[in-house]
């Protein structure tokens, strides 16, 4: 048991769409992201995404739906097997949770992420 400090997790890396684990809570991974632009439209059948805004100003697209603006230090939870796309026209700082070995990109063309902890 440990305080982990979320700001001085988030100066370690300036990479977008990389994911840092950075605690474990039970079969999850805590982790944090910073991103800028757009993802791809994907989607992940056996899990919800789950995302907090720390920093900044989000928007999530859902197929079909108006975009949903998501500022900090609110949260935004997609149902499992619903397509979405998070993007952000700044930087925006984010802390995720999802199953350990979920990848970041779901269904998705794109590599998923490595996950590295720090």
């Amino acid at each position: 048991m440990k305080t982990i400090n979320i700001g001085e997790k988030l100066e370690q890396f300036s990479s977008h769409w990389d994911p840092h684990v950075v605690a474990d809570y039970n079969d999850n991974d805590v982790m944090v992201v910073k991103f800028k632009g757009e993802f791809p439209f994907h989607k992940h059948d056996a899990t919800d995404d789950f995302f907090l805004v720390l920093e900044g100003e989000m928007e999530m697209d859902i197929e079909g739906e108006e975009p949903r603006t998501v500022r900090a230090g609110e949260m935004f939870v997609v149902p499992k097997g619903v397509v979405h796309r998070p993007r952000a026209k700044d930087e925006v700082k984010v802390l995720l949770i999802e199953p350990k070995g979920e990848p970041n990109s779901g269904d998705a063309d794109r590599v998923p992420a490595p996950k590295p902890r720090i």
